[in-house]
């Protein structure tokens, strides 16, 4: 009886957290804000249409009114492609920084330039690797072990203080601040799946 409780509680425990990590998905992509990163995709496309010549595989990232400005700063940046390796890097970072700006003004989002590789959070490089690879399953275990593991570090640091919380002002205030960001973050996490359920019912 002990294990079959075991089992639905878990399986209870993956559904809520699943939920959580469908619900992160269907937030607009600008809140992840990685679209500014050497790691996103807006600029590993612009790489590949450069290397093509291919000024089309980055149209979806803009709006039909900066077409033109951008396709004519993509044929003055290949010109210089075979020219002094220097320039073109200076010509390419120019393109890079152009297209992604348009873009983020697109999404009514800041531009704050060019953030290098390896800036973007883990969690968010793998969505990226799930749709390139088509496992959302397998990133689904990847998110569940990891908010499981933040959720339980937050808890235990709570659960560990409230035992000496009375004990001292100074130890009171650990407790304060452990709480805050334990009871905040479920919080975020419980704002999420009702921002999602009211996403689905507004359809």
């Amino acid at each position: 009886m002990q294990t079959k409780n075991l089992k639905s509680k878990t399986g209870k425990r993956g559904l809520l957290i699943t939920l959580l990590a469908l619900g992160l998905w269907m937030l607009p992509q600008s809140a992840f804000a990685h679209c500014d990163s050497y790691d996103g995709p807006v600029v590993k496309d612009a790489l590949k249409a450069l290397e093509n010549n291919d000024p089309d595989l980055v149209m979806k990232w803009i709006d039909t009114k900066h077409e033109k400005e951008i396709t004519d700063l993509f044929s003055k940046t290949i010109k210089y492609k075979s020219a002094d390796k220097e320039v073109y890097d200076l010509l390419e970072k120019h393109f890079l920084e152009t297209l992604v700006r348009v873009h983020r003004e697109g999404e009514g989002e800041p531009y704050t330039g060019l953030k290098p590789a390896g800036t973007t959070k883990r969690i968010i490089q793998l969505t990226d690797i799930a749709l390139e690879e088509d496992d959302f399953e397998g990133f689904l275990l990847k998110f569940n072990g990891h908010v499981e593991k933040i959720l339980k570090e937050k808890y235990d640091k709570v659960a560990q203080l409230k035992k000496v919380k009375d004990q001292s002002v100074q130890k009171g205030r650990e407790y304060v601040a452990a709480y805050v960001a334990y009871t905040h973050t479920i919080e975020k996490m419980h704002d999420i799946l009702v921002h999602t359920g009211d996403a689905h019912d507004a359809h």
